[in-house]
């Protein structure tokens, strides 16, 4: 059922969606995207009370990418959609993490590179490996990799189709942290409370104005943040009150 391909767990603000074929080490398939799909539309409402979203493998690992068994088989695909899902998620107000253990290949990196935040754990292990199979990319591989980690060391990684730890991910920027398995999955719900402590609003906000301003000069991008920051949000002066009352 394509349902339960990913799951979604509400816990007060944050939303954890799990990528559920652990069977094929959660494989990316059309039915999968279809399924995330649902979870994402209603995440886009303004009422949908989340503040946080965590993207997950269940399993063994994140993910190990597009299932190649299925393109083998002449699995349908129209990849235009399926990259328009990918965009839908890297563009929800929320702030999305994508949580990283064991493998993340390929497809599964593209997914997670539309996270705001990747973490990963020791076990993570992350590669583009599009160049191994003679596939080029159709899921912003080519766009978001060197604009996380730079252009020479995305290069290096396309072209090598090599594999990178968690620690190597942690220390070339494109995962923002590595955690030891035994706490990885403690730390990660720590770092969604630190962001779900803050504004919605102010996230929301950050998302608007960076995705807008991305590759523009810094003038232009400047003016661009002078002319449409939302300023002031409706939480302001009860997060200004509560400060002043404790300190007091």
């Amino acid at each position: 059922m394509v349902e339960t391909l990913v799951l979604r767990e509400d816990v007060d603000a944050l939303a954890i969606l799990t990528l559920n074929r652990p069977e094929k080490l959660n494989s990316i398939n059309h039915a999968m995207f279809e399924a995330l799909e649902r979870h994402i539309s209603d995440l886009e409402r303004p009422d949908s009370g989340i503040g946080c979203v965590i993207l997950r493998g269940a399993g063994r690992c994140f993910s190990a990418g597009h299932d190649l068994g299925d393109i083998g088989a002449g699995e349908a695909q129209d990849f235009g959609y399926e990259s328009r899902v990918i965009e839908r998620l890297a563009c929800l107000p929320q702030a999305v993490i994508a949580a990283v253990h064991g493998h993340c290949y390929t497809g599964a990196l593209e997914l997670a590179l539309a996270g705001d935040i990747i973490l990963a754990s020791t076990s993570a292990r992350f590669a583009d490996t599009h160049a191994k199979w003679a596939l080029t990319p159709v899921w912003g591989m080519t766009q978001r990799l060197p604009r996380r980690v730079g252009f020479a060391k995305a290069r290096e990684m396309m072209f090598t189709a090599a594999t990178y730890s968690g620690e190597q991910a942690a220390a070339m920027g494109l995962a923002n942290a590595c955690f030891d398995d035994t706490r990885f999955e403690e730390e990660v719900l720590a770092f969604a409370h630190r962001i779900l402590a803050n504004s919605p609003f102010s996230i929301a906000g950050y998302k608007r104005l960076m995705d807008a301003t991305d590759g523009m000069p810094l003038r232009f991008g400047l003016a661009h943040e002078v002319h449409n920051s939302q300023g002031v949000g409706p939480d302001m002066a009860e997060r200004i009150a509560r400060f002043t009352s404790r300190k007091a």
